[in-house]
Formats: C-alpha cells, sequence, structure tokens
C-alpha cells in the first residue's frame, strides 16, 4: 500500500496502523502498564510495542490478539476508530 502507483485506490481506507496505535496505547495506560511491562507480559521486545505504538510495525493478527487479551479488550476495539464501538 505504500507503493505510489496504488495510493489512489486505498485514498479512502483508514490508517489502522494509526487506529492500533492509538488504541493499543490507549487500553495500555487505561491499565498503568509501560511498554515495558506490556512488551515482558506478552513475551515480545519493548522496541516492537513502541513500533505498534508509533504506527511503524505492521503486528499480525495474532499478536494483535495476543495483546487484546493481555490488556482485556478485543482485537476488534483495538483496530476500531475512535468514538465507534466493535461491531458485535
Amino acid at each position: 500500500m505504500d507503493d505510489p502507483s496504488t495510493r489512489g485506490r486505498y485514498a479512502c481506507m483508514l490508517d489502522y496502523r494509526r487506529v492500533l496505535a492509538e488504541n493499543l496505547k490507549a487500553a495500555r495506560k487505561a491499565l498503568d502498564l509501560s511498554q515495558e511491562e506490556l512488551a515482558l507480559e506478552a513475551d515480545i521486545d519493548r522496541t516492537y510495542v513502541s513500533g505498534i505504538e508509533r504506527g511503524t510495525r505492521n503486528p499480525s493478527l495474532t499478536m494483535i490478539a495476543k495483546l487484546a487479551e493481555r490488556l482485556k479488550t478485543t482485537p476488534a476495539a483495538l483496530l476500531t476508530p475512535s468514538g465507534k464501538s466493535p461491531a458485535a
């Protein structure tokens, strides 16, 4: 999707990396966890958590599910833009 020839085609798509970044950070802070604490509990590197929160990493669905479980939420909630609730 970073290919300039496809940008127009996907212009209306949400930036799900940014949505995930914002929601992951908010969920982590709501549980008063540091990036390091979340990383340790999810058995991943702290810099990976940081990359997801900055929107520079593109985690797998399995990783999103793993993080959601630790953050006591759902993958759908982590991928839902602010102000909208995930479909049930």
